[in-house]
């Protein structure tokens, strides 16, 4: 509603005079104001704040008269009134000075600022004005209060007399009334006597005059209070008194006219609010503002006694201030929206408490932009001592600054979503980036919309903005209003944004301005003179492109309704204008219609329509309907907001005619917080118009008016229609101030069938809200806000000198979007009626906003709070209910857990008695596959079970997990089972989060190992006897932890560990085998050494190489038509081809992959080369023992070497993404080969029928792990797969060299055998590959029938191996089979290291990635 802005400015005093500032009163107009010090009068101007005159009392005078107290102005601005501490009246006339002015304002050169405008002097300079006193009434006795009341003056005295004076003709005009003589009683219904005051010393310490009333809201010296009012027209006829019963300590009142609202501060700090009973004429208890200690619990009883109560003059908030220091502001029916009590008001950043403001008086200015308040510390403050010149220039006035809504002087923005605030110089918006959403060409504008404020959510409809334009940040989108229009037309009174969000409208005190934020640039009269010919009056709308408006003709005098076009230039020939009849006082806009109130208290509805008329369309308008209300409002300035709603009452409408709901069918007024429904009458007969011109229908009459709700600040309806939503559509929601919110829902019947005749077909669910409404999202269930928020500057000022400066006094304010669901409200609130059908409806119809679980949730906390909490037993629980509700969704098990871990402990039994037992819950989440909420459920568990029922479910879940492939939950689960088993239950896992942040842990232990093993391993017996001891590593290092009860726990995890590894296997889950090693740091080579028998022996090679292609993408070999032909015809031959440039493709992609990246494995790799170097001659005599192929093998095509060569050209087409630099290096490549068309056919089928880069990569890891471990048939397989006779060769060798177990060469020989005839039925691309390692697979038949005498698998040379240290040996060949030619040198030997490196780290990542991005489970 209303929100500080910044700092308050001070005021700096031109005059030297030490006098402090008392009083300061603006004048009706609030153009001027009025400053009282001791013997001194000033007025000012207000924008800008100067000093215009000042009269100074000579020291005589000043003696007899006292010091002066308070001031009051006459209604006209022509003289001011001011009471002195004797008794005695001045009248101080202010005579008019026409063409005289005191302050001008300067443009610099060349300016667009016109000085030959009209009305340029009285809207830009500051008028010069002269102070005459010009008579002095002495009352004889103290003066207590003084009141302006039309034409007369009011006074009250401590003689308890009520003095009456004239302005004009004041000798004789005098009448005094003895409150003696005033009859009180509690209502006017009682007897006309009364009982009188009754005492002699009772006398009126405060008195307001309330003109909507007609009467004075008036505090006795004694603390009580009423209203006095006059029986007749005139004051001077006998007066009635009405008491307010129970207060007793009044200090001060301030009335609400347009609410008839009188505020009374009381002695104990708070402000009790009453109106009067129209019926009855009793005083009638409305509200109270007060500080709760729930808000402010150091400070809320010690505030004083209330000092000064000051409405706005929009009469929507009011300010108190207290005897003890601070100010408050709250909306009319008592929300409170602002206090200075608490946070950077009451403390500094260091945490020193400060000494509150102490207001001794003040005032509004003009809209409510400026709060004027003077400091009653600065008069204490004053040190004689100081500076005489600089003491008088801080004076002691200070100016807050304040942003309003919109809805405060423009309600019919009330049918918008947007939240729109209007300060005195500019805008602010909370849907600035609709405006980029749209309007692609503007993105350069966009720098104050950073992307990563955007909001999560974007579903907006046209005529509905999405969610994320209206909630993406908590940045507004600030609109300075254009200068040239601001300067002549300051104040800023009314402001409209377009149902899109997208153009702005401004009016001021002339003409009207408009804004587009696609283009962003004002639209202002080009014709001065018809800017300020027309006074807007009733408030602007939008209507699609067009803006509506009513005004004033100051030329003709006439009061009009005209429509401007916003796309033409701003122009009187260019609008359609209508004259009305009386003054229009409120306007707003309803689909196709316009509805009007005005000042004779009559509704006029009028019709809208576009027309096409050449370049630039017109609007039309025509006169529908005209209502009178002049029975039922007693007075037109006390109607706040008019609106055309297509609610009603539903009882003339059924389902069967829908197309009623789309129609205004009533009119909503709110008749001083009264909301008043007016529907049309369907009673008669209803004749159904064949006329297809809605203009010409008889529009239905409207039935007698119907109040909805009492203390209804703001008003909110749609005119949109959504049949999946129809509940938040079709309803009417209200803002109630400190009550909160009201919604005055529909029910609808379920499934068309027939409503129960008892069934109300509406109802008034109130619920309380924590932010201020200022706009309501209907279909997403939402109310947009502002909150005010500070920020402490004071660290900035550290010396003594600055603790004056008010950025450290005061904090800096600034106003936040803010945001809240309301739907968990309504939904509780029709539980709490049983209207559970209802609630199913609505909620079913929101189901799919992404906060719905939120709300969900949020319902169930707040009853459980309440109710587990509660002191006294709870007759009929509501949570019952709810846990039922929420059983509706599918949402009900992450709702219930996420509501307990948000909960204390002490409350789960009483929420698990409603909603069910957590250990069938979590079996639930088991069945329905919901693993993360199964691991919230266990955490719950464990707090409430044993710890072996909590180890049982994590077991269970643990295994679920693992089928799963859900790696983060099953580190998870590991540690959650190591804490169980070592006892430390006492701290819980964390929840499973989305993202893992040790992810990556499992691998730095798992590269670590790899390497070490490979450096350190011992001989191949050894390495095949490896025992493995698992244990989750506690970093690289991968240490265990020596606790017995530990053994004990990871023994039980890594017996599940092993027999998921061994499933997997078995159902030749390769790929699920690395990601589960990887992910886990599973010990894979140990556990295959002993499994090599028995889960890790291939059973049928034909399936699993099957199902290796299969699982890992890579296409089966194929021969091609044209090999017939083709010049490569030996077989052996052409393989040998495609095996170097697989062999140079990998390498080469290996190399490069290592520069290009920079990986920091160079220390290491360079360690390893000294290793190979030294084994080099070993590694010669191992390979020489096997078949050689080296003939098979041809010299590169390239001279430049490996580092060029077709394959990893032809690799850069395959990882494609490739910049165009790489393609001219490889077109100069090809510019030196002469290949002939069947060659490169050849060659791209060759490399055609190669698998994705990462899935080699892979292949190639599991191909070392395998190879260390000594599983040689799935060597043998992969080998295969890739197609590289060099890793059968090694399998081979190792066969010879060492004691290899009979059954697996006799497996192998078998499955190779297996393969050789699946491949010449159904696979004959296989077959060139095969041919080439015949050779091989004939040596292993003869070894399988030697394998009768052990003694034949000694080494052929047992001297040259027994000299040199074996592990090194078999480490080298084993690390040399990737694609390595047996012949190369130490520098390719390197390189393969590098290679090998390198793809052990890419494999990790790409087993890493592929539990996210392959497809793992």
């Amino acid at each position: 509603m209303y929100f500080l802005s910044g700092w308050p400015k001070r005021l700096l005093c031109p005059l030297e005079s030490l006098e402090q500032p008392l009083h300061i009163q603006t004048d009706p107009q609030r153009a001027f104001f009025a400053v009282l010090s001791p013997s001194q009068l000033s007025v000012w101007y207000c924008r800008p704040s100067v000093l215009i005159v000042s009269y100074k009392e000579l020291s005589k005078a000043a003696s007899q008269f006292g010091p002066y107290k308070q001031a009051e102005w006459r209604p006209d601005s022509t003289m001011i009134a001011v009471s002195t501490a004797n008794g005695y009246i001045l009248f101080f006339e202010i005579p008019s000075t026409r063409d005289k002015y005191l302050y001008e304002p300067m443009y610099p050169k060349g300016s667009p600022h016109l000085k030959g405008a009209p009305h340029y002097k009285e809207e830009q300079c500051a008028p010069s004005l002269s102070l005459e006193m010009k008579k002095v009434l002495d009352l004889q006795a103290s003066i207590t209060s003084l009141q302006s009341m039309l034409e007369d003056l009011l006074v009250a005295t401590a003689d308890g007399f009520l003095h009456l004076v004239h302005w004009d003709g004041m000798t004789n005009g005098r009448k005094a009334i003895n409150l003696c003589t005033v009859p009180f009683s509690v209502d006017l219904q009682s007897s006309r006597a009364g009982s009188f005051l009754g005492f002699e010393d009772v006398y009126i310490r405060d008195m307001e005059y309330c003109a909507t009333l007609d009467g004075f809201a008036v505090v006795f010296n004694d603390g009580r209070v009423g209203f006095i009012t006059p029986m007749s027209s005139r004051l001077t006829a006998e007066l009635h008194g009405v008491w307010a019963q129970d207060v007793i300590d009044g200090t001060c009142v301030a009335v609400n006219n347009k609410y008839r609202l009188m505020a009374f501060g009381c002695a104990n700090g708070s402000v009790q609010v009453y109106t009067v009973d129209t019926t009855t004429g009793a005083m009638q208890f409305s509200h109270k503002l007060e500080l709760t200690p729930k808000q402010y619990p150091d400070i809320w009883n010690k505030t004083g006694p209330v000092k000064l109560i000051r409405w706005s003059p929009d009469s929507c908030v009011v300010m108190v201030t207290w005897e003890c220091g601070g100010f408050s502001l709250w909306s009319v029916f008592g929300a409170q929206l602002i206090c200075t009590l608490g946070g950077d008001f009451a403390y500094q950043s260091d945490g020193a408490k400060k000494d509150p403001l102490k207001i001794s008086s003040m005032t509004w200015g003009s809209e409510g932009y400026h709060l004027w308040v003077i400091d009653g510390n600065s008069s204490s403050n004053m040190k004689p001592e100081r500076d005489t010149y600089n003491e008088a220039r801080q004076f002691g006035i200070l100016q807050f600054h304040f942003i309003k809504s919109a809805l405060t002087v423009n309600p019919c923005m009330s049918n918008q979503e947007q939240v729109l605030l209007q300060g005195e110089d500019r805008l602010y918006l909370n849907c600035g980036d609709a405006a980029q959403a749209q309007s692609p060409r503007n993105t350069s504008h966009s720098e104050h919309k950073p992307t990563r404020e955007r909001g999560p959510f974007s579903d907006g409809s046209l005529d509905s903005q999405g969610l994320s334009t209206l909630l993406g940040h908590r940045h507004w989108h600030v609109v300075q209003i254009h200068s040239t229009y601001l300067e002549s037309n300051w104040p800023i009174r009314f402001s409209a944004i377009d149902k899109l969000g997208q153009n702005v409208a401004v009016v001021g005190k002339f003409g009207f301005a408009h804004y587009s934020l696609l283009t962003k640039k004002w639209k202002l009269f080009g014709n001065i003179t018809q800017e300020q010919n027309m006074m807007v009056t009733g408030g602007l709308a939008w209507w699609n492109d067009f803006i509506v408006l009513a005004c004033y003709n100051l030329n003709d005098r006439q009061e009009e309704l005209r429509i401007y076009l916003r796309t033409s230039n701003l122009d009187n020939a260019f609008a359609h204008i209508t004259k009305v009849q009386a003054d229009t006082l409120l306007l707003s806009v309803f689909r196709d219609m316009v509805i009007l109130f005005r000042a004779d208290c009559s509704i006029c509805l009028y019709s809208i329509e576009r027309r096409p008329e050449g370049l630039n369309p017109t609007a039309s308008i025509q006169v529908l309907q005209e209502v009178s209300m002049s029975r039922y409002i007693p007075h037109p300035f006390l109607v706040v907001s008019v609106t055309l709603t297509s609610v009603r009452t539903e009882t003339g409408i059924t389902l069967k005619m829908p197309q009623q709901a789309c129609e205004a069918e009533s009119i909503m007024l709110n008749l001083a917080g009264q909301l008043i429904m007016l529907q049309r009458d369907r009673s008669g007969p209803q004749i159904r118009d064949k006329d297809n011109n809605p203009n010409q229908r008889k529009h239905l009459p409207f039935c007698a008016p119907v109040v909805l709700a009492q203390s209804v600040e703001n008003v909110w309806t749609t005119s949109r229609i959504n049949k999946q939503k129809r509940h938040l559509l079709e309803a009417l929601w209200l803002s109630c101030g400190g009550a909160g919110m009201k919604v005055w829902l529909p029910l609808f019947p379920r499934d068309h069938r027939k409503p129960h005749s008892f069934l109300s077909r509406r109802i008034m669910l109130p619920f309380h809200i924590n932010i201020y409404p200022l706009a309501v999202l209907f279909e997403d269930a939402l109310v947009l806000g502002a909150v005010n928020d500070t920020v402490l500057y004071d660290c900035l000022y550290t010396q003594t000198s600055a603790r004056e400066h008010l950025e450290v006094l005061f904090p800096f304010s600034i106003v936040e979007r803010t945001s809240q669901i309301y739907l968990h409200h309504i939904l509780r609130q029709l539980l709490v009626r049983n209207l559970g059908e209802q609630a199913l409806l609505l909620a079913h119809s929101c189901a799919t906003l992404p906060y719905f679980p939120h709300v969900l949730e949020l319902m169930l906390h707040e009853v459980l709070e309440e109710e587990a909490t509660s002191r006294e037993p709870i007759p009929d629980p509501l949570l019952p209910t709810v846990a039922k509700f929420i059983t509706e969704f599918p949402l009900f098990l992450q709702t219930v857990v996420h509501c307990a871990r948000k909960t204390e402990y002490a409350l789960w039994n009483y929420l698990f008695a409603a909603v069910g037992n957590p250990k069938d819950l979590f079996e639930e989440c088991l069945m329905a596959q919901d693993l993360d909420t199964a691991a919230s459920y266990l955490i719950i568990l464990q707090n409430m079970e044993v710890p072996a029922v909590s180890r049982q479910h994590a077991t269970l879940l643990f295994n679920t997990a693992l089928e799963q492939g859900k790696w983060d939950l099953c580190r998870h689960m590991i540690r959650f089972l190591k804490a169980i088993g070592s006892g430390e239950t006492e701290t819980p896992p964390a929840t499973p989060t989305t993202q893992e942040p040790s992810s990556s842990s499992g691998f730095e232990f798992f590269r670590h190992r790899s390497i070490s093993l490979s450096q350190s391993a011992e001989n191949l017996h050894s390495k095949f006897n490896l025992t493995k001891t698992l244990s989750m590593p506690s970093g690289p290092s991968g240490k265990r932890c020596s606790k017995d009860s530990d053994c004990a726990e990871n023994m039980y995890i890594d017996m599940m560990l092993w027999r998921h590894a061994r499933r997997l296997l078995e159902e030749i889950k390769l790929k699920d085998l690395g990601c589960f090693a990887a992910q886990l740091g599973f010990e894979l080579i140990g556990w295959l050494c002993k499994e090599r028998a028995r889960a890790a022996r291939v059973e049928d090679f034909v399936f699993a190489l099957k199902k290796l292609h299969k699982d890992f993408r890579w296409p089966l070999p194929v021969i091609p038509a044209s090999s017939i032909t083709s010049p490569f015809k030996n077989g052996k031959y052409k393989t040998a081809v495609g095996e170097q440039l697989l062999k140079s493709q990998s390498v080469d992609t290996f190399v490069n992959m290592e520069t290009d990246t920079g990986v920091s494995n160079t220390p290491r790799s360079r360690s390893w080369l000294g290793a190979i170097s030294s084994s080099q001659r070993e590694i010669d005599t191992v390979s020489s023992h096997g078949p050689h192929m080296q003939d098979a093998f041809l010299s590169p095509l390239l001279s430049k070497g490996d580092e060029c060569s077709i394959g990893s050209a032809t690799d850069l087409t395959e990882t494609s993404s490739v910049v165009d630099g790489d393609w001219t290096m490889v077109d100069e490549n090809f510019s030196g080969l002469s290949l002939t068309q069947s060659e490169l056919e050849h060659l791209s089928l060759e490399l055609a029928s190669k698998g994705p880069h990462k899935s080699q990569v892979q292949l190639r890891y599991l191909l070392h792990i395998f190879m260390e471990a000594g599983c040689l048939d799935w060597c043998v397989i992969i080998g295969l797969i890739l197609r590289e006779s060099s890793v059968i060769n090694q399998v081979f060798s190792i066969i010879q060299s060492s004691d290899i177990d009979g059954e697996i060469c006799q497996n192998i020989k078998t499955g190779l055998y297996a393969v050789d005839k699946w491949a010449s039925t159904d696979c004959p691309g296989y077959k060139p590959f095969l041919n080439i390692i015949k050779p091989q697979i004939q040596k292993l038949s003869e070894i399988v029938e030697e394998q009768v005498q052990p003694e034949a698998f000694q080494p052929v040379n047992p001297s040259k191996v027994t000299e040199q240290v074996n592990p090194r040996a078999e480490e080298s060949r084993i690390l040399s089979s990737h694609g390595t030619n047996p012949q190369s040198d130490a520098g390719n030997i390197s390189t393969s290291r590098h290679e090998e490196d390198k793809s052990k780290t890419e494999v990790e990542d790409s087993f890493q990635e592929g539990s996210y991005d392959c497809i793992v489970s």
